[in-house]
């Protein structure tokens, strides 16, 4: 535990001063302008991706991983199910059932859990920025 213990502060402690290195940002009367550095319609041309705007793209992203994600999981607490159900009372395959509809659970809280924390964070960046959408 102690060994856990000092490589998470070690660890630490080496990676938080990276973070020091951040450039602020200066905020500009029109954040969408800004977003795109009044070059949208370059962009546009360049890449052929459209003008969407890149906190949407990164929102809609999350939101379908997410999505396939919390499928995967309730997909194993089914499987979890089935199988304690088809265990005819042998104890090693109702404990493997068992085990396996936790994980689907701890799964599937910890999918909730992130996508409630994307959310959050993906309003926050919209309301700090002052962009519509």
């Amino acid at each position: 535990m102690k060994k856990i213990m000092f490589v998470l502060a070690i660890f630490t402690l080496m990676v938080l001063p990276i973070f020091s290195f951040c450039l602020t940002a200066h905020a500009q009367s029109d954040a969408d302008n800004m977003l795109w550095g009044n070059y949208e319609t370059n962009v546009q041309a360049a890449t052929g991706l459209g003008n969407t705007d890149p906190r949407q793209m990164a929102a809609q992203v999350v939101n379908i991983m997410l999505g396939f994600l919390g499928i995967i999981a309730v997909v194993i607490i089914l499987l979890g199910g089935f199988k304690w159900m088809t265990a005819a009372g042998d104890e090693a395959k109702v404990d493997e059932a068992k085990k396996l509809i936790g994980a689907g659970v701890i799964g599937l809280v910890v999918i909730l859990a992130a996508f409630g924390v994307a959310q959050f964070v993906i309003n926050a960046l919209y309301g700090a920025t002052g962009a519509t959408g």
